[in-house]
């Protein structure tokens, strides 16, 4: 378990934890030099079971409250400390704010320096103490009156924190900190770096607490700050040697691979996948501690990184949820529901905290009331099956988008996908509701197409997706492709897609008409008109003929009322894919001089060919598309 320490400058925190450890948590030679801590401090308490309680001491200084930010992203537990001479400072109450807004880990208080003052005024830091956490939302801390210098109520607060660490679940007000504890564990792995070193013979050493998951020697993880996969050859947790560690945990980890210390700064990550991308705009639900101002510039911190940026305010500061956009100037690897601390642009000032409840800002529509509504059910979404079921009626969701977003496993998801009633396909979800509706589009499309080209069989199937679901990845447009076949309320013939009543039969009179009609379709593409002519038929009768045999799939219009066989028409998508795998696609050229036609015909016959989607121009090359088409 991790403790860390908050309070003002110079009350007592660093020798605090050297009376509970034995450990200076000073190491910088100005820190001894000025006997102030500036950067994040370290030490831990072995125990006779193997386990270590591990404390991080964070500066009270306002110039390095940075160091301080980076130093409790991801405790559980805090050492409020405040000094019985000075009683609640200025340091005292922002860092309980931070505290506060950061999601309220729990608190002990620690009356410090007890010795140099009477007993009234230590009751009387007491009662400050007390206002102070009560008016921030704390209830019933406990409180240690402490004199690292005699010793005095050390041994104490030592037993007491042993008991945090020991049977941290059998309170019940510790319980659904402990389910909390639970849900992280059982998350990706995260540990944001603060601090980096080499050591000889083992080579780059980075530390940091991990926020989520689990990591054992020898598992690669993805370093973000030259984003490539590096090997843990080693790791420490809670300052001893390990083969495993976990969140909650302080590590150390020796990594391996094309790295060197240089390319390793504070605020880079340690990820046991590759993220989907690094944040430059994302929504927030706000808590505020003073007024902010729409397009405010910013002081941003996150775990152990620290940048500017400005807010967009998407609603008013008295409505709840307060939404809003961040706009950062440098990208951060953020995830659903971590922590930000907002302060103004002159670094002196708390005014926020900040909650991430969305990564993918859209450019239009912030501030719509409908949009607005979505943000607040996100807002006040407590599981990942209520995140998800706010996200699935707005359309195809990205699976892989929603695990990054909510550090799911693989685990993790199928087991939340088997709860939901809706169409998986790929990387894409999307409601059964939703699924309908795409059905009932991909239709309509078709029953439109059918109307104006009644000479066609159909459409293929990347044309319709084109045609009918054009912003739908194409495995899910093809899936639901497939459920409507399985339903047969679509129909699939020579690899066009139509509807089944499309499909017409020849009457008893078409049938001896076409079987006069068909010996002419061996190899050459006939009109309307000049067909009839050749058979001595009505013009009418003939068009209504070989609109039913294309219907039908015998023959193919490759313009209106001019026909092709369709073995004739195979033969050419035969002949298209054999170039294109050859030489990357055909010319009209080519085509013109491989069946001995004229130009204009040749240049028919691969039009029509790009028009179904079974090619597409590129240049003066027509290359495959939809090779399932023909």
């Amino acid at each position: 378990m991790i403790f860390a320490t908050a309070g003002h400058v110079d009350h007592g925190k660093t020798t605090l934890i050297q009376a509970i450890t034995g450990v200076d948590t000073t190491h910088l030679p100005e820190e001894k030099k000025r006997g102030m801590t500036i950067d994040l401090g370290y030490a831990y308490w072995p125990q006779s079971d193997g386990s270590s309680l591990g404390f991080v001491d964070v500066p009270g200084h306002e110039k390095f409250l940075s160091n301080m930010l980076a130093g409790i992203g991801g405790i559980e537990h805090v050492l409020l400390v405040v000094a019985c001479d000075d009683g609640v400072m200025a340091q005292t109450r922002e860092h309980l704010a931070i505290l506060r807004l950061i999601g309220r880990p729990e608190i002990t208080v620690v009356l410090t320096k007890a010795d140099g003052v009477e007993p009234a005024r230590i009751e009387e830091v007491r009662q400050q103490a007390a206002q102070l956490l009560v008016s921030q939302g704390w209830q019933s801390v406990p409180l240690f009156v402490t004199a690292a210098t005699t010793e005095e109520g050390i041994a104490p607060l030592r037993d007491y924190l042993l008991s945090v660490h020991q049977s941290q679940s059998a309170h019940q007000h510790h319980y659904s900190r402990q389910n909390s504890y639970h849900e992280k564990l059982n998350q990706r792995f995260r540990l944001a770096i603060d601090r980096v070193f080499t050591v000889k013979g083992a080579g780059v050493v980075v530390t940091g607490t991990a926020l989520a998951g689990s990591i054992c020697v020898g598992d690669t993880l993805w370093f973000t700050g030259s984003e490539q996969t590096v090997r843990v050859r080693g790791l420490h947790a809670q300052n001893r040697p390990a083969g495993h560690a976990q969140a909650g945990q302080r590590i150390a980890l020796n990594i391996v691979g094309d790295i060197s210390k240089e390319q390793v700064s504070r605020g880079d990550w340690l990820l046991s996948q590759q993220p989907m991308s690094a944040a430059v705009k994302v929504l927030v639900e706000i808590e505020t501690d003073a007024p902010l101002q729409n397009w405010q510039s910013l002081h941003i911190h996150h775990a152990a990184s620290h940048i500017t940026g400005r807010i967009s305010l998407l609603n008013s500061l008295t409505d709840t949820p307060v939404l809003a956009e961040l706009v950062l100037d440098r990208p951060l690897w953020l995830v659903e529901n971590d922590r930000l601390i907002l302060r103004d642009i002159s670094a002196r000032k708390t005014l926020a905290g900040a909650r991430v409840i969305n990564l993918n800002s859209p450019r239009r529509g912030k501030r719509q009331p409908e949009f607005l509504d979505w943000l607040s059910q996100l807002a006040r979404a407590n599981t990942h099956a209520e995140n998800l079921a706010s996200h699935l009626p707005r359309g195809a969701l990205s699976l892989s988008h929603f695990a990054w977003a909510r550090q799911l496993t693989e685990s993790q998801l199928n087991h939340l996908l088997i709860k939901m009633d809706a169409i998986i396909a790929g990387d894409w979800v999307l409601s059964k509701h939703n699924a309908v509706l795409a059905e009932q589009r991909i239709l309509q499309i078709l029953a439109e197409y059918h109307e104006k080209h009644p000479d066609q069989l159909g459409v293929g199937k990347a044309r319709l997706k084109r045609m009918a679901l054009p912003a739908l990845d194409e495995t899910l447009v093809y899936t639901l492709f497939n459920r409507l076949l399985e339903r047969k309320a679509l129909k699939q013939t020579y690899g066009s897609l139509h509807l089944p009543e499309h499909g017409l039969a020849f009457t008893a009179e078409q049938v001896s008409l076409w079987l006069k009609a068909e010996p002419y379709f061996r190899a050459e593409a006939w009109w309307v008109r000049d067909l009839a002519t050749q058979m001595g038929e009505d013009k009418d009768v003939v068009r209504h003929l070989l609109r039913t045999a294309a219907q039908l799939g015998i023959i193919i219009a490759i313009v209106p009322d001019r026909y092709y066989h369709r073995q004739r028409i195979q033969q050419f998508a035969d002949l298209i894919r054999q170039y294109y795998q050859d030489n990357g696609g055909i010319t009209a050229m080519n085509f013109r001089d491989e069946f001995n036609i004229g130009r204009k015909l040749a240049i028919q016959i691969l039009e029509f060919f790009n028009r179904t989607g079974f090619t597409r121009r590129k240049s003066d090359l027509h290359v495959l598309r939809d090779e399932g088409m023909f």
